[in-house]
């Protein structure tokens, strides 16, 4: 996936986090809170391969060689 590719799919989820938090939490749908939860760790993965794709660029390497890392990793750096 492209830098704007994964700039686009960061976006989108963007979008989906504001609409799922907009309005009255009555009317949220049931399954919100796990939707939410479920955004953020793809925002983060989505932001951590964009962070690779920059860092390869910087050091003169090939991009696509980055790799979208599994959710427990990337939620690991924060532990």
């Amino acid at each position: 996936m492209s830098d704007d590719g994964v700039q686009n799919k960061i976006e989108q989820l963007v979008a989906e986090e504001h609409e799922l938090l907009a309005g009255d939490a009555e009317h949220r749908p049931a399954d919100a809170h796990e939707r939410l939860s479920a955004i953020e760790v793809e925002l983060d993965r989505c932001w951590d391969l964009l962070r690779q794709r920059r860092a390869r660029r910087e050091f003169s390497e090939n991009p696509d060689d980055a790799s979208v890392r599994d959710a427990k990793t990337v939620e690991g750096y924060w532990q």
